[in-house]
Parts: C-alpha cells; sequence; structure tokens
C-alpha cells in the first residue's frame, strides 16, 4: 500500500506515436467534428420546427441526435487539443469527468435504440394499439427512463474507480476509459468488477437483447403477411436496423480494443479503432435518418427550397 497514488495527472500515451501526423490528423477531426455538429443540428432543427414530425418515432430521433452532440463533445474537445499539444497529461478530475460523459453518451444510446425498438414493435405487431400505448406520457416516461438509469449507474462506476488508489497514470488510449484507469489500481478490484458487470448487463446487453427480441417477433409476423406489408415494415424500420448494427459493431470494436496493448499496434490502426467508438454513429445516424425516412427528408427539402434566394 506504501506504493499507492492518486496521481494527479493521467498520461494518454497513444498520442505519442502519432508523431507529426498529428496536424494532419487535427484538421480531418476538426472537419469531421463539424459535420457531425451540422448533421445533427440540421435534423434537430427540422424534427422541433415541423409539427407533422412531432410523433413519438421523430422524437426518439431526435434524442439520437442530441445524443450525439453530447457524447461527440465530450470527446472532440479534449482530443482536438491534445493533438496539437507537445504534452498529453489530463488532469485527475478531467479524466474521469470525460469517462462519465463517454460512458454515459454510450448508455444513451443504447438505451434510445431500445425504446425506439420498442416503438416499431407496437407499430408494426400492434398497430390497433399503437395510439393507446405510446401516448405523450408514455414517451415522456420513456426518455426519462433511457436518460435518468444510465446516468446513475454510470455515475456509480466512475465514483468507485475514483475511490482506487494507483500505481500509475498512463492511460493507452486517445481518451479517458474505466477499464484502463481500474487496470492500474494497486488494490483488488473485484467490486468495481461486480459493479462494472451490472452495469453492463442492464445498460448494455439487456437493450441489446431487447432490439433482437423485437425484430425477431417483427420477422416472424412479416413471414406471414404479403410482400407489400414486408416492403412496408422494412422501410419503417430499415434505418433502426442500420444505425442499431453499426453502434453493435463499434461497441464491440472498442471492448475487443480494451483488451490489446495499442502501444504495439501501427499507430494510425490504433488511432482509428480508437476513433470510431464516439465518432461513426455520431456522423452516421443524421445521415440514415435524414435520407432514409421520407418524411424528414421532404421537410428537410422544403426547408432548403425555403431559404433560396428570391423565395419568399
Amino acid at each position: 500500500m506504501e506504493n499507492s497514488t492518486y496521481p494527479p495527472y493521467f498520461d494518454l500515451t497513444v498520442f505519442v506515436i502519432m508523431g507529426n501526423y498529428r496536424y494532419p490528423a487535427f484538421v480531418f477531426c476538426l472537419l469531421l467534428y463539424a459535420c457531425i455538429i451540422l448533421a445533427n443540428l440540421v435534423i434537430i432543427v427540422v424534427i422541433s420546427r415541423e409539427k407533422t414530425l412531432h410523433k413519438p418515432r421523430y422524437i426518439f430521433v431526435m434524442c439520437l441526435s442530441i445524443n450525439s452532440l453530447y457524447g461527440s463533445a465530450g470527446f472532440f474537445f479534449r482530443f482536438l487539443r491534445d493533438l496539437l499539444s507537445d504534452t498529453h497529461l489530463i488532469p485527475r478530475s478531467a479524466c474521469f469527468l470525460q469517462i462519465y460523459v463517454i460512458y454515459t453518451y454510450a448508455s444513451y444510446e443504447l438505451t434510445i435504440l431500445g425504446i425506439m425498438a420498442y416503438d416499431r414493435y407496437v407499430a408494426v405487431c400492434q398497430p390497433l394499439h399503437y395510439h393507446n400505448k405510446i401516448t405523450s406520457k408514455m414517451v415522456s416516461k420513456l426518455i426519462a427512463l433511457a436518460f435518468v438509469y444510465p446516468a446513475f449507474s454510470v455515475a456509480a462506476c466512475v465514483y468507485l474507480a475514483s475511490l482506487l488508489p494507483l500505481c500509475g497514470n498512463k492511460i493507452p488510449k486517445v481518451f479517458c476509459a474505466t477499464w484502463p484507469v481500474v487496470k492500474l489500481s494497486c488494490v483488488s478490484i473485484v467490486i468495481n468488477d461486480l459493479v462494472g458487470r451490472f452495469v453492463s448487463v442492464s445498460t448494455v446487453f439487456l437493450p441489446l437483447a431487447f432490439v433482437l427480441y423485437t425484430y425477431v417477433r417483427i420477422i416472424l409476423l412479416c413471414r406471414k403477411r404479403s410482400s407489400e406489408f414486408r416492403s412496408k415494415v422494412i422501410q419503417s424500420c430499415m434505418p433502426h436496423i442500420v444505425t442499431f448494427v453499426n453502434y453493435s459493431v463499434t461497441v464491440f470494436c472498442d471492448v475487443a480494443l480494451s483488451r490489446l496493448n495499442l502501444e504495439d499496434l501501427n499507430p494510425f490502426l490504433a488511432v482509428i479503432l480508437s476513433l470510431e467508438f464516439v465518432v461513426i454513429p455520431p456522423i452516421v445516424n443524421p445521415l440514415v435518418y435524414g435520407l432514409k425516412l421520407p418524411e424528414i427528408r421532404k421537410c428537410l427539402l422544403r426547408m432548403l427550397s425555403c431559404l433560396k434566394p428570391g423565395r419568399p
């Protein structure tokens, strides 16, 4: 216990292996972040302004975009700064704050996808009961549940991690994460591991299992119906399926990556794999919903046409 410390700074070591490539990476990531902000703001503004889109399905889409702005802000502000810096030390408090923001972002994404799956399940399998079940009050409760539970569960994990005495301060990533910090512990991490597993099951695996369950039910129903019905269901559910698959792949890659030593990988590969978890979903989601959902696409085109010179 004599060597146990509470280091005031953590060292993000992956930046060192990037060398002079940090500068072109900064320009690229700055443009990428600008695209993320623009794309998600467009979705939020379109849904907010168009009364025809004030429906549960589109409210959930807007929640995804709000969460994308939240998560990308928690990552990019610090990341862009570190790309231009010669030292990559992050204060202890800032590190745990970044962990909280990024992991609540990840949990929110999954819980929102879960309630979106429930919305699609009721719309397809119980269409006559849709307006009775998916009411404004129910939508408010679902959104509150999707945000409140992850906020407290992730806070518990971060708090327990912050109490651990550490025997080092090097984090082999481009952002702070729970597991690399916990691995630095000088003492037993049994409690952290148990709480982490419970939170992972409740905020990751249960939403994933629920989404899979709803789509199994939808597929079984579609097998008994006409081809016209199936095409309508596919058109209705495809954006959610694409978003769900995309996010599941990025989460799997991040979990697998946490078990590897990034410093032994190609520097470009290490950075790309570290980035996709917090970059790909925020840029893909608005593109998928903006291009695939005809209602959003029509409203967006109508708003753009009103902005043309000479239009009243």
